[in-house]
């Protein structure tokens, strides 16, 4: 079953590109922006990464962290951050434990083809580790500026 709202954030770790882990519920005291893309390198992949980079200071500002996550490898994240100089945290869902607890591995079709894939999703937790919002099916353009939005409305209320 995924997350839904008001449900705490799961005891998921991640890897980073670095070759570390990253816990998810170390980020709780902050709001925290948790999104799932499907594959590094690809346009809309790309577009929403160089979003997020372009307004992490607004959400720092906010106190607010962003994280992206695909299944793409450490090693393919830091070609990935080099190539289109992306400030955005990136990790790596190596055992699909953070894509299934999000429900976000899903059947997709393209061309008539079904395969299983990343659906664009993006999770917006409180600080108190609870989930405030989530986004499914995203679309990239001004998603970004809209995950900016709501973290100034949930702060705000």
């Amino acid at each position: 079953m995924a997350i839904e709202e008001g449900d705490k954030i799961p005891a998921i770790e991640l890897a980073t590109p670095a070759g570390g882990s990253l816990a998810l519920r170390d980020q709780i005291g902050r709001p925290f922006v948790l999104y799932f893309y499907p594959k590094d390198d690809t346009s809309g992949c790309t577009r929403e990464a160089q979003d997020f980079s372009a307004l992490l200071p607004e959400f720092e500002a906010l106190g607010a962290s962003v994280l992206g996550v695909s299944k793409d490898s450490p090693i393919k994240h830091q070609k990935f951050v080099s190539k289109y100089d992306l400030t955005v945290p990136l990790a790596t869902d190596t055992d699909d434990k953070a894509m299934e607890a999000f429900g976000v591995w899903v059947e997709k079709q393209l061309y008539g083809k079904k395969y299983m894939g990343i659906d664009r999703s993006t999770f917006l937790f409180n600080s108190d580790g609870k989930l405030f919002r989530s986004w499914r099916r995203v679309k990239v353009p001004g998603h970004a500026v809209d995950v900016l939005e709501s973290v100034r409305a949930m702060i705000a209320a």
